[in-house]
C-alpha cells in the first residue's frame, strides 16, 4: 500500500513540475554580468544611467532580465529580453506630479492611506512606449505597506499580484 501511495505522490509531483518550470526562479545577478545586447539596449535607452540591481528570470522558456536603474535622480525598472528587446519600463513619478485621478482612486479604495511611491508602467513595442497603468506603493491606516495597481484613469485600483 505504501508503495502505491509513494508512486502516486511522486507522479503528482512530476505532473506539477512543468508548471513551476514555466515560470523560473528569479536569480539575482551582478549588473556587470548582463548580456551585451541587454547592456547596449539599456545604454541606448537610458544614457548616463546608473544600474542599481538586476535579476534574471524565465517566463515560458524565455529569459527576461529585470533591471533597476537611476537616471537623473529618477528611479526606473525595466523588463528586457536577453536579445535586448525592451518589454516594459516603469518610471518613478514624484508624489506632487501624480495625476489627481490616481490619487482619488487610491484614496477611495484605501481611505486614510498614504501614497509612498508611484511608478508609471509603460509597455514597449519597438521604439514606442505606451503608458499602461500605475504601480502605487501605499501605507495603509494600519501602517501596512501595500502595492496596488491603478488604471490610467484611476477608476480601477486593486492589489498587485506580483507578476
Amino acid at each position: 500500500m505504501q508503495t502505491i501511495t509513494s508512486r502516486l505522490m511522486i507522479g503528482a509531483a512530476l505532473m506539477l513540475l512543468p508548471a513551476f518550470a514555466a515560470r523560473g526562479a528569479e536569480e539575482k545577478i551582478s549588473t556587470d554580468k548582463l548580456p551585451k545586447a541587454v547592456a547596449n539596449a539599456l545604454k541606448a535607452r537610458f544614457p548616463g544611467a546608473t544600474l542599481v540591481s538586476a535579476s534574471k528570470d524565465s517566463d515560458k522558456g524565455q529569459v527576461v532580465y529585470d533591471v533597476e536603474l537611476k537616471q537623473k535622480d529618477r528611479k526606473y525598472e525595466t523588463d528586457i529580453k536577453a536579445d535586448g528587446t525592451l518589454i516594459e519600463i516603469e518610471k518613478e513619478i514624484a508624489i506632487k506630479d501624480v495625476p489627481a485621478a490616481i490619487t482619488k482612486g487610491v484614496e477611495a479604495k484605501y481611505p486614510k492611506s498614504t501614497i509612498r511611491e508611484v511608478m508609471e508602467v509603460a509597455k514597449v513595442k519597438g521604439k514606442e512606449e505606451k503608458p499602461d497603468h500605475y504601480e502605487v506603493t501605499i501605507e495603509t491606516s494600519s501602517k501596512k505597506k501595500l502595492e496596488v495597481t491603478a488604471s490610467l484613469d484611476g477608476k480601477k485600483v486593486e492589489e498587485a499580484t506580483g507578476d
